[in-house]
């Protein structure tokens, strides 16, 4: 099977664009990665769009794709809209990496783009609620709430500002590995700290602001145990990715020095499967083939980007990539493994956390990071010596686990 490369990779910055519309910042994402790739509109065979409230919040319920795309400079090609929730941007470069595989093309497009900022509030943090099965939402949200019956909540602990109800379910899962494996509210607030400590260095972040542990623990809370600095802001932003046969950089003449091998490309979907059987998690079942098919394993990763809407998911997360053990993610974060300098450092770009989480921009934008570390351009949080590097990215919510999970390893 041929080889793939990310040949060129752009994102914008990420946060609050009250100003600027979808196509403005797909605009300046695209503009970014072809100058990276050193290519034109021209040579681009087929695109992939990601915009998965588009419809919902902007009113464009169909062809988003064909519309913003119409608009930036990209006509006449096969162009096709990808929804997977916050995994759309990451399953849009999954379907482009296929179609360069099938052999449809040797240069392909995956774009991701998000406005979430919108000035009804209400309908904007509804949007999250779709992230799940409609037909049953309330049964869904008591399914995860009950997880973590059984732990007191402190009083003052809930915030009375309307925030989603993805928070409920992250401090539901707290809660649960509160009581299953005695992790900590500090534990939790040392993944957060680290992270807003990382994006210190990332001009591309949102937040830029760094908190101590007792800072993260003082801030406004969220919902027992996570608190405002926990959890990912709502964001807009684009990035875009162009992805390359061999044939396809010797066609555009891209400069080989700086082209990122994507040595395994794995999507999956959720299983009905009960909470403590962890090794039926979509997230483990993604990694494990997306080693195998890399030829490499947990302890080779030199830093990864992990999906963290709130503190609690890195630590999830982290577990099911197997660079930790069930319930040592959080003694792991504490004792420094996954800060940058550490064993193995995690979401150096700030994370979601405080980079932001524009839903469909937000797997392209981790991958950017990884692309932006391999080259060694990541200045002050560049990564000494990375080689191999990991992306995870969820998305929707399904039985207990995220609805679809795609793992990315790339390497230089």
């Amino acid at each position: 099977m041929n080889d793939i490369y990310i040949a060129g990779i752009a994102m914008t910055v990420f946060g609050r664009h009250l100003e600027r519309s979808l196509d403005n910042l797909a605009q300046e994402a695209l503009d970014g990665a072809l100058k990276d790739a050193g290519c034109q509109v021209s040579d681009i065979g087929t695109a992939f769009y990601a915009g998965a409230t588009n419809g919902y919040l902007q009113g464009q319920i169909l062809v988003p794709g064909q519309v913003v795309f119409g608009k930036i400079g990209i006509t006449g090609i096969p162009t096709f809209n990808v929804e997977a929730a916050c995994a759309s941007g990451s399953t849009a470069f999954h379907l482009a990496i296929q179609s360069l595989r099938a052999g449809s093309t040797d240069v392909a497009l995956a774009l991701g783009v998000e406005k979430l900022n919108v000035p009804d509030k209400a309908k904007m943090f509804s949007v999250f609620q779709g992230g799940w099965d409609v037909s049953r939402g309330e049964q869904n949200l008591a399914d995860m709430l009950a997880l973590g019956a059984g732990v007191e909540v402190p009083p003052g602990s809930e915030s009375d500002k309307p925030y989603s109800e993805v928070m409920q379910v992250y401090a539901s899962m707290c809660r649960y590995y509160m009581k299953t494996y005695g992790i900590t509210q500090r534990q939790v607030a040392a993944v957060c700290a680290k992270n807003h400590s990382h994006s210190v260095h990332n001009p591309f972040s949102q937040i830029r602001k760094p908190y101590t542990i007792d800072e993260v623990l003082a801030a406004p809370p969220i919902t027992y145990p996570l608190t405002l600095p926990m959890c990912a802001p709502v964001s807009d932003g684009a990035s875009a990715a162009i992805v390359c046969t061999e044939e396809g950089l010797k066609r555009i003449g891209a400069d080989p020095r700086r082209c990122i091998k994507v040595a395994a490309s794995v999507m999956r979907s959720f299983t009905h499967r009960r909470i403590d059987q962890i090794e039926l998690a979509a997230g483990r079942l993604a990694a494990q083939q997306a080693y195998e098919s890399a030829g490499v394993g947990p302890d080779d990763i030199d830093v990864a980007e992990v999906h963290d809407a709130s503190a609690m998911g890195e630590i999830l997360q982290a577990e099911n990539l197997q660079f930790v053990a069930p319930g040592e993610g959080g003694p792991a974060a504490e004792r420094g493994e996954f800060t940058h300098g550490g064993r193995l450092p995690i979401n150096v770009s700030g994370g979601l956390e405080s980079k932001g989480h524009p839903l469909s921009a937000t797997g392209i934008g981790q991958l950017y990071e990884l692309v932006t570390q391999l080259r060694g351009e990541a200045g002050a949080r560049q990564v000494e010596g990375a080689r191999i590097a990991l992306q995870e990215n969820g998305g929707g919510l399904a039985a207990m686990e995220e609805a679809v999970v795609a793992v990315h390893i790339l390497t230089k």
